[in-house]
């Protein structure tokens, strides 16, 4: 963000008040700015919301994950252990099924959540050139697309792991 002169600022805002009261026939300065300042906040909430979306799909995914890898755990040392009626890649075949679809649900969120940001984003823009909306609140990459990037990359460690039989989780 450039710094500007506040007093430069706030006549740019007036001005563009002036011109949204005009357009909208007389209406006074006090309601289009306490609505553009709602305006702004609606952006906020409706990313927050867009965020807890995805924080849900992390939820459902991680639940996937790791119940996938702990059945591959689980009945890969029961076969071990005991003579079990089981296929010996049973485990780790059902195991992997469960952390792909994993990956896969995390995968079609986070496509979701990037489309509907860039989206939102693009459309606070519009707002902002138009002088509907004051820019001034930043908006951030979300912390939750990169805790979802990061289960992601656990997530295809995991598969690697059980299919190959390596290390980290092997």
């Amino acid at each position: 963000m450039s710094e500007q002169d506040p007093a430069k600022r706030l006549s740019e805002r007036a001005l563009k008040i002036k011109q949204a009261r005009d357009l909208l026939g007389g209406t006074d300065e006090a309601s289009i700015e306490l609505s553009s300042r709602r305006t702004g906040m609606s952006f906020q909430r409706t990313r927050m919301s867009a965020d807890r979306t995805l924080m849900s799909i992390i939820r459902t995914a991680l639940s996937l994950i790791g119940f996938g890898f702990t059945i591959y755990q689980v009945f890969g040392h029961l076969l071990q252990t005991t003579e079990v009626g089981l296929s010996p890649h049973a485990p780790r075949n059902f195991g992997v099924a469960l952390v792909a679809l994993g990956l896969v649900m995390l995968t079609l969120g986070i496509v979701y959540h990037l489309r509907y940001m860039r989206g939102l984003r693009a459309e606070r823009v519009l707002m902002i050139q138009e002088g509907l909306v004051h820019g001034e609140s930043n908006y951030p990459v979300s912390l939750t697309l990169i805790t979802a990037g990061l289960l992601w990359l656990l997530g295809l460690m995991a598969i690697v792991s059980m299919t190959f039989n390596v290390a980290p989780f092997a």
